[in-house]
């Protein structure tokens, strides 16, 4: 059966199908409190997790299991659980505690927009593959843009593009386009590289100003390492960008994220996150908005990050949320979130 939450824990059940098992073992964020280890209990693998404070729990079943003289472990998902999510790692089971609610904006009436692959040339040895997504009919228009790091991602995993649809629709944001950016070199880039920095603030939003024109700021967004990189890109001495959304925003500290400090860009990471925690002042004030799970690693980094921000003078929201670092996190916090910061930078919708 699936799991049931019972009083002041979550009872997961396995049965597996067939074969001579030895164990079961609760494979979900290391963040969550807890054992993993399941007790054979009347046939039935049972484990008692202690309710962690979150919406809802992703996770799967590593079953081992003897065949002659082999021991074999498999990675699956809850057999008796039927709701499971798309993740970046692949599919996972899901439980969602009483009173989670999926967005409304995700069955809500949603304009009718079009898809434009481009690329953006700059000091990156590789381009940097885009796909603008923009309302039908809208191609002579000047618009807002809101510019999506993991883009892709962003749209099959949070459905951004959804998002910026159904806000449209109901009059809450103005029309605008969403540029995603295709992460090809996902690690060297998103970690703080000044070519690829000054390829999306310099060049990159010239050539996007060219292929459809811009109204107002640039908004620019991203999850994780794509929420640092957006961190940077907003922070670069360009006038064409208003405001930055942040994600769980891997803003890593060599005092707070020992854990990270063998991730080959960690000292690069590290350092321009100090960079920005020294500084004092700005000259151009950005309106930044960030979220982040409250159990998850990054949120000391985050509470870091967002106190510093404020000191310099950004305004700066900070949310944190009741779930950990995946897209489906990230969708839950698009609204109302990301659509304040929009708002904020863009004005009142229009039309």
């Amino acid at each position: 059966m699936p799991p049931k939450l019972l009083d002041d824990h979550v009872r997961f059940r396995c049965v597996p199908e067939a074969g001579d098992v030895v164990s079961v073992v609760l494979d979900c964020d290391p963040v969550i409190p807890g054992d993993r280890e399941f007790s054979l209990v009347d046939g039935v693998w049972e484990l008692a997790l202690p309710r962690p404070d979150l919406q809802r729990i992703e996770y799967r079943f590593t079953v081992t299991r003897t065949a002659t003289d082999d021991v074999a472990a498999e990675t699956i998902l809850d057999p008796d659980n039927s709701l499971v999510v798309e993740t970046a790692f692949g599919s996972r089971s899901v439980m969602r505690m009483p009173g989670y609610a999926v967005p409304s904006w995700l069955s809500a009436p949603s304009v009718v927009g079009g898809f434009t692959p481009m690329s953006l040339e700059g000091e990156t040895t590789d381009d940097v593959p885009v796909t603008v997504w923009a309302p039908e009919g809208s191609e002579e228009l000047a618009l807002p843009l809101l510019l999506v790091h993991d883009g892709p991602e962003y749209d099959q995993l949070a459905s951004i593009t959804q998002y910026s649809g159904a806000m449209i629709a109901s009059g809450v944001l103005p029309p605008h386009r969403v540029a995603l950016v295709h992460p090809v070199l996902r690690d060297a880039w998103y970690s703080g590289s000044p070519k690829y920095l000054r390829t999306i603030a310099g060049e990159g939003i010239a050539r996007l100003h060219d292929q459809a024109p811009i109204a107002g700021p640039v908004v620019v967004m991203g999850a994780s390492l794509g929420g640092l990189t957006a961190l940077l890109v907003g922070l670069l001495d360009v006038d064409d960008i208003g405001g930055v959304f942040s994600q769980s925003g891997s803003f890593f500290h060599a005092r707070l994220d020992e854990q990270e400090s063998s991730y080959k860009y960690f000292g690069r990471i590290s350092r321009r996150v100090q960079e920005i925690l020294d500084t004092r002042s700005t000259a151009r004030p950005l309106r930044i908005g960030l979220t982040c799970g409250s159990l998850e690693e990054n949120a000391a980094n985050n509470r870091v990050m967002a106190a510093a921000l404020r000191r310099a003078g950004h305004d700066v929201t900070h949310t944190e949320v009741r779930d950990l670092h995946n897209y489906t996190a990230w969708r839950d916090a698009l609204d109302p979130h990301l659509t304040e910061v929009l708002r904020d930078v863009w004005g009142n919708a229009q039309g």
